[in-house]
């Protein structure tokens, strides 16, 4: 007789094989397709039939997405150089006070030994304090000399985050937006492009970046789709803080007013000054 936890474990196993196998396939289509002339028209029709949800509508469920921790409030802790502000995770943060009840606190590691002041007040002054169990999420920054921006989370399963846009993307997560293959793909490749090349990369690759956010901005509003994503907000902030908006071309530019006509960008343009 066959051990019901085994064949539990069989299944299961099988569910995750056959789930990747799709992916796969998605990503190997999305390979050929970018090796044909008419790949943009092709990737265009498939990211605006994914369903973009608005930022601005109600709360995602936190205990469906982080877990049910006996009613606890969940915290994400940050440590950040402030030689080098994490300037996206600033812009996320802005964006999940308009969704949830943040319980926000910067505080200042022994390692560091002084802080510019508006770093300090990098979320301005929460003027309502309220009891700890009211909040939704806890969300605290920690100026201290690291390499890197690294983020802890208060599920005990769950290892350390590393670099700006890992962290970028799982807080991004937690508006529910689901996408598909696809257009994941094309947001995490941006992401990435704008922390290795935008953000730490040299003029030339730059300058190619800047071209190809040009081509793409002149399809659509936002980097990817019709809605902002989290590559939009990394992307942004590289363009920002390198200095390198000024010499970005029409669309570019077009695109980053839209980004600091929202209130959460304008905030960290402040932050710049």
């Amino acid at each position: 007789e066959v051990d019901p936890s085994l064949q539990a474990l069989e299944s299961r196993q099988e569910e995750i094989l056959k789930r990747l196998y799709e992916l796969k396939s998605a990503v190997d289509g999305l390979s050929k397709m970018i090796q044909t002339p008419d790949a943009d028209f092709d990737v265009t029709n498939i990211i605006q039939t994914d369903e973009f949800s608005p930022l601005t509508t109600n709360g995602a469920d936190l205990d469906l997405m982080l877990g049910k921790d006996y009613g606890a409030l969940k915290d994400v802790v940050i440590n950040a150089n402030p030689s080098l502000p994490p300037l996206s995770l600033l812009v996320i943060h802005s964006l999940l006070c308009e969704r949830y009840k943040i319980l926000s606190a910067v505080h200042t590691h022994s390692s560091v030994k002084s802080v510019p002041e508006n770093l300090l007040k990098c979320f301005g002054e929460q003027t309502k304090k309220q009891p700890r169990h009211e909040y939704q999420l806890g969300f605290t920054l920690i100026w201290k000399d690291v390499p890197k921006p690294q983020m802890k989370f208060s599920i005990q399963t769950m290892c350390p985050i590393e670099g700006e846009g890992n962290i970028a993307r799982f807080l991004f997560s937690l508006f529910g937006q689901k996408y598909n293959a696809v257009t994941s793909t094309l947001i995490d490749s941006w992401v990435d492009t704008a922390i290795l090349q935008l953000k730490e990369g040299s003029s030339k690759e730059r300058g190619a970046v800047l071209r190809s956010m040009n081509a793409a901005l002149g399809q659509s509003s936002w980097l990817v789709g019709n809605e902002l994503t989290v590559a939009d907000v990394v992307a942004w902030c590289a363009l920002r803080q390198t200095g390198t908006a000024n010499a970005a071309p029409a669309n570019v530019l077009k695109w980053m007013k839209s980004c600091e006509n929202l209130a959460p960008f304008s905030s960290v343009m402040k932050l710049l000054k």
